[in-house]
């Protein structure tokens, strides 16, 4: 199974706040040796949005999916899950007994009686309105849900709601998975190379070896190493170090002058 990321909100888009999420998701994925196979970032446009979650859903692939699970207007993905799904929204009971428990909690505090009919407290519930269908997923910040809707799960945008919420579903959804994605890279730093000199080699070590993919990464001011390319392969551990040896072979029948190797 892939791992994906889906990132919305215009405030990401305009650069008005940093996504701190596929970063997070990397660092999550990685520790328990999974990988984030693909990112996608969606502005506030509810359309656009039900186009990336219908591809989503239909992928087979375990996505997160991280903002406009609010209730204001500019927040689109409830609807646009739903629209995706061809369900209409409804009141989760679970979600509905949790966000009241919230909005007694916050009265509490305020020491005021909580009046469930209240305008403000009516519209705090449509943020319990999922597809028909979906699962809640547990928010210990605030207790206000998120929802899963088969392998794609829907967190709040918010870094310190949304990050805890994804642990959660790694570690109980895809518990059975960890480690079967774990990968090791090798490489090494080729001097003053040119890629398209080093293209026939990585291409005939990434034919050899079947589960090894062949990189390249290359710099033009580096402060060490100035013109240079990482050159390397990554893949399961059993299989990389064979296919890194017939690398270094090809390195060697071209003469080039190797810097340091690199293990990850």
């Amino acid at each position: 199974m892939n791992f994906g990321l889906i990132v919305i909100g215009d405030e990401i888009l305009s650069g008005k706040r940093q996504d701190k999420h596929m970063a997070k998701a990397v660092e999550l994925l990685s520790a328990r040796g999974l990988q984030l196979a693909w990112a996608r970032y969606v502005g506030d446009e509810r359309e656009r949005i039900t186009d990336v979650l219908r591809q989503a859903l239909s992928s087979g692939d375990a996505v997160f999916s991280c903002g406009g699970i609010g209730a204001t207007p500019d927040d689109h993905t409830r609807q646009a899950a739903a629209a995706a799904l061809g369900v209409p929204l409804e009141l989760h009971p679970q979600a509905r007994e949790l966000i009241t428990q919230r909005m007694r909690e916050m009265a509490a505090d305020k020491g005021v009686a909580f009046d469930p009919d209240s305008p403000d407290n009516l519209q705090r519930l449509n943020m319990g309105m999922f597809p028909r269908g979906a699962q809640i997923i547990a928010n210990p910040y605030n207790r206000i849900p998120g929802f899963s809707v088969g392998e794609v799960h829907f967190l709040p945008g918010f870094p310190v709601m949304a990050h805890p919420m994804m642990e959660a579903v790694l570690d109980t959804r895809y518990a059975a998975l960890h480690g079967t994605q774990r990968q090791r890279e090798h490489s090494v730093i080729v001097m003053g190379a040119m890629e398209a000199v080093l293209t026939p080699l990585m291409e005939a070590v990434e034919a050899a070896h079947e589960r090894v993919r062949v990189f390249s990464l290359p710099s033009v001011d580096h402060p060490q190493w100035g013109r240079h390319v990482e050159l390397g392969v990554k893949g399961p551990a059993a299989v990389v170090d064979a296919a890194f040896d017939d690398l270094r072979a090809g390195l060697a029948k071209l003469q080039a002058k190797l810097g340091p190797e690199l293990v990850r």
